[in-house]
């Protein structure tokens, strides 16, 4: 299992995955994401993205999505380690989320800040994410200061999909709103 930058050509599967999780997408960029893989399978198994609001000179960390087939293997755990990396590589010294799940931040060492206390563009964010979540508390961390629990990193290197899990649905004609049944074909011999 590792985590990588996206590339443009998992844009659609992002999009698919954000849509279907009911996650954040305003200002898609697939640049802006990083997506966990699975090495023996080479499925990918979450991703997350870091969000930089430059007029504020912030970045911020969002849509964080694990398939439920994978969730348990600390693959969550390792995007928001691999965001903040990135998040200080670029520069910033202190990373934003404004999260449903602030509990599951808390564990890496994200503290909750008062709303007041946001640059701008994270305040207004936190407007409209509380419009479609109930609870919603602001968190932040130094990118130095991102602790991994040692149960989570060996989950992630012994990490195995889960059995039982649905598996993806396939495509029927009929999704692409062609009738099977009076539908013919270019190339069609009978």
């Amino acid at each position: 299992m590792y985590v990588r930058d996206a590339r443009n050509r998992d844009e659609a599967w992002l999009l698919d995955h954000i849509e279907a999780m009911g996650l954040d997408d305003t200002a898609f960029r697939s640049r802006d994401y990083v997506i966990a893989v699975d090495d023996d399978s080479t499925s990918k198994t979450g991703f997350g993205r870091f969000r930089v609001h430059r007029d504020d000179d912030a970045c911020e960390l969002t849509s964080i999505g694990v398939l439920d087939s994978w969730e348990g293997n600390g693959v969550g755990a390792h995007i928001v380690e691999r965001l903040i990396r990135n998040a200080g590589i670029e520069g910033y010294d202190r990373v934003y989320a404004l999260s449903p799940a602030h509990e599951y931040l808390a564990q890496f060492g994200f503290e909750p800040v008062d709303a007041d206390e946001l640059p701008d563009a994270l305040q207004k964010r936190l407007d409209e994410k509380r419009e479609r979540h109930d609870t919603v508390i602001p968190m932040v961390i130094d990118s130095d200061g991102f602790s991994m629990p040692e149960e989570l990193r060996e989950r992630f290197k012994n990490a195995a999909e889960n059995v039982g899990s649905e598996p993806e649905p396939t495509e029927s004609p009929e999704d692409f709103g062609i009738d099977s049944e009076s539908a013919t074909y270019k190339y069609d011999t009978g």
